[in-house]
């Protein structure tokens, strides 16, 4: 029906720490969309009797979080190109019964740069990833699809850094973490994917003497909002971009898909969020 509520959620366990309910309840409100958006804490085993319950629940999508990126893939009917090439899934949209998978953080990351940076001018030297995860995957598959042209992944595990190279290509490589410093010298791009530097973890250890002066800094990280290696990089005079914009531009699609309309992403957006955690720094 016409007007009918839009019901949508995000799965996960545990799920208090999610922020997508405040951010989305934040969009429907500013568009006057008669939807609604909850959290549902689901664990492993109960993943499969939650599907069960879409039709009771009223759902048409809902989103993924940890610790089911992976396993949620098992129980869709489709999978959008990038979903399966990153092999995570966080975004499930409802359709005559159906389970579509997709995963938009690749395009939360390239439009967090493009909305924060000249991007363009970023992609052309070394694209320093650091990680090897979910996240990782995510970013370097985006930033092939963005052509950029050397893409080197450090880890502090080389193996898992180069089975993740093997899915992409010559335009990938792996360089060990112990050169992780001296890497820098050629990079356009350094991308920080994993937990070192997130409050409650070690930080990370990385020198910047030799990075380039250009070079743009990204911390997927957001607690706390400016992590030792933004800082350490807006001091020496590095442009930087943190991690709350991913979070909210990988949002988008599911809600253009959902409900009709792209949202915007604007500062008042982004204060707003920020004074949803407390001690972001």
């Amino acid at each position: 029906m016409p007007g009918s509520l839009l019901r949508v959620g995000v799965i996960g366990y545990p799920i208090d720490h999610s922020l997508s309910p405040k951010l989305f309840n934040y969009w429907l409100k500013k568009y006057s969309l008669n939807g609604s958006y909850e959290a549902y804490a689901v664990k492993t085993n109960e993943i499969k009797t939650f599907l069960s319950k879409m039709t009771d629940l009223g759902l048409i999508g809902f989103n993924v979080t940890v610790p089911h990126k992976q396993e949620i893939i098992n129980y869709v009917d489709h999978l959008s190109e990038s979903a399966r090439r990153i092999g995570a899934v966080n975004t499930v949209s409802i359709k005559n019964g159906l389970f579509f998978g997709d995963n938009t953080d690749g395009f939360g990351f390239i439009e967090n740069l493009k909305q924060n940076s000249n991007f363009q001018n970023f992609i052309n030297g070394d694209c320093i990833v650091l990680g090897a995860g979910g996240a990782a995957r995510a970013i370097v598959n985006a930033l092939v699809e963005v052509k950029a042209k050397n893409i080197k992944i450090i880890n502090r595990t080389q193996e898992k850094a180069e089975i993740l190279a093997n899915n992409f290509g010559d335009t990938v490589n792996v360089l060990n973490w112990k050169k992780r410093h001296e890497s820098l010298k050629n990079a356009s791009l350094v991308v920080n994917t994993t937990i070192l530097g997130m409050r409650g973890n070690d930080q990370l250890d990385l020198n910047l003497n030799v990075l380039p002066k250009k070079a743009l800094i990204n911390d997927i990280v957001y607690v706390p909002i400016e992590t030792k290696l933004l800082k350490d990089a807006r001091v020496r005079g590095n442009p930087t971009v943190d991690g709350i914009g991913m979070l909210l531009h990988q949002a988008r699609p599911a809600f253009l898909k959902w409900f009709g309309k792209d949202p915007l992403v604007t500062d008042k957006l982004r204060n707003y969020m920020l004074d949803s955690k407390k001690n972001w720094n």
